[in-house]
């Protein structure tokens, strides 16, 4: 199983990003996974901001701020990202959970600056 991620960048305080997950597993496998985006700044342990998987579930830092989502047709989940913060700089994973499945994207970089 892999995850790509993409959609990171460099944005100002305020801004936004949309950062999405494709994996390539079978429609019906990923349409079962739960799906989260973890983030992990320098120097931190990585740490869940959302999941889903019939329903969303948010980090508190980030209620109100982030909006996972996810589209089956796709095999990919999304992460959009307002209201950014300095504090939110991190690389940002993906991970796919089904069955025995259990697997990372490789992340992508957000930086924000102040």
């Amino acid at each position: 199983v892999q995850l790509q991620a993409s959609g990171g960048g460099l944005v100002q305080a305020g801004g936004s990003l949309k950062l999405s997950c494709t994996a390539s597993v079978s429609g019906t496998v990923f349409m079962l996974a739960a799906l989260g985006w973890y983030r992990q700044a320098p120097g931190q342990e990585r740490e869940l901001v959302a999941s889903i998987g019939n329903d969303a579930d948010y980090a508190d830092f980030v209620k109100g701020r982030f909006t996972i989502s996810r589209e089956n047709a796709k095999n990919t989940v999304y992460l959009q990202v307002n209201s950014l913060k300095p504090e939110d700089t991190a690389v940002y994973y993906c991970r796919l959970q089904s069955g025995s499945i259990s697997s990372w994207g490789q992340g992508t970089l957000v930086t924000v600056s102040s």
